[in-house]
C-alpha cells in the first residue's frame, strides 16, 4: 500500500515550501499534490493509500552527506561491516538517507581493504540483505593524494602524488563506488594529465592542498570540479594571494563543501561564501568522526589520537582540527539559527546540491515523482519528527499521527 502524507509544507524543486501532500508507492514518490490538486504524476498503479497527517511539518528530501568519516564509535576506515551498519543506521535515524563517506590517508593495502568491504556492503544493500539505513551512494576519496603541508588530521607518512594507475586500483576495489577523488595538484607534475584521464570516471576534487591560485585554476580548467571542505586544509585566501578559494570562486562549474558546525568556518565567512558562490554550488557536509553522537573523550581518526571537548575535535599531537562531531542535520540547523542562512537555501545545500555533485539527481535529492521516497519531517523548531527511507518509516521514529 502506498502512503499519502498530507498537511505538510512540501519543499519543491524550485526551493520553496508550499502546502501540499506527498503520495508514495512502494519505494518511490508517485505524486506531489500542491493545495487541493495538481502535481506531476508518475505513471503507476492506483491502489489505496494510507493517509498520514503530517501535523503541519516541513517535509524535505532525505539529506545527503558526501563527506563524513563516522559516528557512534565507528569509522568508515575501520573497514568492517559493523562500522557500515552503525554509520548507515545512525545517519538514517537522523534524516540522512544517503552518504558518501571519506577515506583517510592510509597505506595502499589498507585502503583497498576498506574499499572492498564498502563495495560488498553496497551490493548487500542493493540486494536487500542489510538493515534499513542510509544508502552507501558513493565514496569520497579524500586521501591519499594530498599535500603534507596541508595534511590537517591526515597521516602525512602515507601521502602520495596523484597517480591514475593507483586510482584505478582503488576504484576496482571499490566496485566503482568512488564518486570523488581528491588531489593536491601542486604535488605532481602530471596533475593536469591525471585530471583529464579520470574526470569522466569520478569528480576530481582539490583536497588538502597548498596550491596557489594559478595552480588551482589550471586544475579546474583541466576538468577538476569540486573542492573538499572549503577554507579548511587549503591555501588561505588573501587580497593578494586568493589561493584555492579564489580559484573556486572564478570557476563556475566547481562545487564546494562547507562544514557549518560553528567550528571550522566563522559564520561571516559562511555568509560571504554563499554570496560569492551562489546557492547552487555549495554542499554542506558534516566531516563527522567516530565521536559524533557520543560524549567527550579520546578517540582516533585515521590512526591518530583525537581529543573531543564539546563540539570541537582536535589532534592530541598538534591541536589541528580533526573532523567534526556535528551531524549534517545539525549543521543545517546551525546554518539557519546561528549563521543567518535562509532555511530554503540550507536545505538545498544538504539535498539538491549533493545529489547533483554525486551524479544522482535523477534518483534522489528532491521530492519529485519517480524519485526515491526518502523524506524527512521537521517541526517548526526544526526538530526531527519522522524519517521515511524508500517509502517506509524508520524505527524508532514514527509518523506524527498514523
Amino acid at each position: 500500500m502506498g502512503k499519502r502524507i498530507e498537511n505538510i509544507k512540501v519543499y519543491t524543486e524550485e526551493g520553496r515550501f508550499v502546502p501540499g501532500a506527498v503520495i508514495t508507492e512502494g519505494a518511490f514518490i508517485r505524486r506531489i499534490a500542491v493545495g487541493e490538486s495538481g502535481g506531476k504524476v508518475m505513471p503507476s498503479g492506483s491502489g489505496a493509500a494510507e493517509i498520514i497527517d503530517g501535523g503541519g511539518c516541513y517535509c524535505i528530501p532525505g539529506m545527503i552527506d558526501i563527506h563524513l568519516h563516522g559516528c557512534r564509535g565507528q569509522d568508515f576506515c575501520d573497514g568492517t561491516r559493523r562500522a557500515l551498519e552503525t554509520i548507515t543506521a545512525w545517519e538514517a535515524s537522523a534524516g540522512v538517507t544517503a552518504i558518501a563517506p571519506a577515506v583517510m590517508t592510509l597505506p595502499v593495502r589498507k585502503l583497498e581493504s576498506v574499499l572492498a568491504v564498502a563495495a560488498a556492503y553496497r551490493r548487500e544493500q542493493q540486494e536487500g540483505k542489510t538493515l534499513p539505513g542510509a544508502d552507501l551512494a558513493g565514496i569520497n576519496m579524500e586521501g591519499p593524494f594530498i599535500s603534507p603541508a596541508k595534511k590537517g588530521a591526515q597521516d602525512a607518512r602515507y601521502a602520495v602524488p596523484c597517480d591514475a594507475g593507483l586510482y584505478r586500483r582503488f576504484q576496482e576495489a571499490a566496485g566503482g563506488l568512488i564518486r570523488f577523488v581528491g588531489i593536491a595538484p601542486e604535488e605532481s607534475r602530471d596533475a593536469e594529465a591525471f585530471i583529464r584521464e579520470v574526470k569522466e570516471e569520478a569528480v576530481v576534487a582539490l583536497a588538502h592542498t597548498n596550491a596557489d591560485y594559478d595552480t588551482a585554476m589550471a586544475a579546474f580548467r583541466a576538468g577538476a570540479g569540486h573542492a573538499v571542505h572549503l577554507y579548511n586544509a587549503m591555501s588561505p585566501c588573501t587580497h593578494r594571494e586568493p589561493g584555492v578559494v579564489g580559484a573556486v570562486a572564478d570557476s563556475s562549474h566547481v562545487t564546494a563543501e562547507m562544514i557549518c558546525d560553528g567550528v571550522h568556518i566563522h559564520p561571516a565567512v559562511v555568509r560571504a561564501a554563499m554570496k560569492m558562490l551562489g546557492t547552487g554550488r555549495v554542499c554542506f557536509v558534516s566531516d563527522s568522526m567516530r565521536a559524533t553522537g557520543l560524549s567527550d573523550g579520546r578517540y582516533t581518526l585515521g590512526g591518530l589520537e583525537v581529543a573531543v571537548r564539546g563540539n570541537r575535535a582536535e589532534l592530541v599531537s598538534d591541536g589541528a582540527l580533526a573532523g567534526s562531531v556535528t551531524s549534517l542535520p545539525d549543521c543545517v540547523r546551525k546554518a539557519v539559527s546561528e549563521m543567518s542562512i535562509p532555511l530554503e537555501t540550507a536545505i538545498a545545500c544538504a539535498t539538491v546540491n549533493p545529489a547533483k555533485s554525486l551524479g544522482q539527481w535523477a534518483l534522489r535529492g528532491s521530492l519529485s515523482p519517480g524519485k526515491l521516497a526518502d523524506l524527512v519531517l521537521w517541526d517548526g523548531d526544526l526538530a526531527l519528527r519522522a524519517v521515511m527511507k524508500s517509502g517506509e518509516w524508520l524505527a524508532p521514529i514514527r509518523p506524527i499521527r498514523p
